[in-house]
């Protein structure tokens, strides 16, 4: 019945937003702010605003608003709903968290483009500390670069998730668009640090429209390990949804 459910609000969504989507002879598809855990350097144009939900084990769902609110620099916010869809009555709302992120270089021949950002959203709460199992990025710096052929994007860079331990982390990501109408999204997470392992994760983005997306992933594939405190570590399935606008 969860699965019903969690389809079912799917295909309830999808038509609503594409049906707000612009005149085609107007669209302009927009840079990607993130693959699927990964940030990108890329940013929403000043007035540009994202609207973003993603539905994940559970019955959760997260959703989050972004904002382009000067030039170089968007802010936005987000917040999880643990079981949300299906049955299970016992729904449960997460603190909200912040993300802010500022492109400081526009990139060159050589050099990648650069951002600096924020961003609180984890992932598995665990009431009993108050804390994300896995961390938010943090604080964190980012390049974005095209490399080798035309649609395909590296980014990469670096995050301290908890100022308590200072620990210094990696990413990296890597995505092919097709024609405007398929990326193909591969990224390795959480990189340096044993105790907090590194994550695969790989999904394709489709663009319903130029305004529209949906993502389908997996995240954690191969993962077999437990958390701190006990909560089994494995691969998750993801639907992710985005629909951009300006005002």
């Amino acid at each position: 019945m969860k699965k019903f459910n969690a389809v079912l609000a799917l295909l309830l969504l999808v038509p609503a937003f594409a049906a707000a989507g612009k005149d085609k002879d107007e669209a302009v598809v927009q840079p990607d702010v993130e693959l699927i855990d990964v940030p990108t350097a890329g940013i929403l144009d000043y007035y540009g605003f994202q609207l973003k939900t993603r539905a994940y084990t559970g019955g959760g769902v997260l959703g989050g608003l972004n904002f382009g609110v000067l030039e170089r620099l968007n802010l936005g916010a987000s917040m999880s709903v643990d079981r949300f869809i299906g049955s299970d009555s016992d729904v449960k709302m997460r603190r909200p968290e912040i993300q802010v992120k500022f492109r400081f270089y526009d990139g060159g021949y050589y050099i990648p483009a650069m951002a600096v950002g924020y961003d609180g959203q984890g992932y598995y709460y665990y009431p009993a500390d108050k804390k994300y199992l896995e961390k938010g990025k943090g604080l964190y710096l980012v390049g974005s670069k095209e490399v080798g052929v035309p649609g395909l994007g590296l980014h990469g860079g670096f995050n301290v998730p908890d100022f308590d331990n200072n620990y210094l982390f990696g990413f990296l990501g890597l995505n092919y668009t097709l024609e405007d109408k398929v990326s193909f999204i591969v990224e390795y997470d959480s990189l340096f640090h044993t105790d907090d392992p590194s994550r695969l994760n790989a999904g394709a983005r489709i663009y319903v429209t130029p305004y529209f997306q949906v993502d389908l992933a997996m995240r954690e594939i191969g993962g077999s390990r437990k958390f701190d405190n006990g909560w089994p570590r494995k691969s998750e399935r993801i639907v992710q949804m985005r629909y951009n606008t300006s005002f």
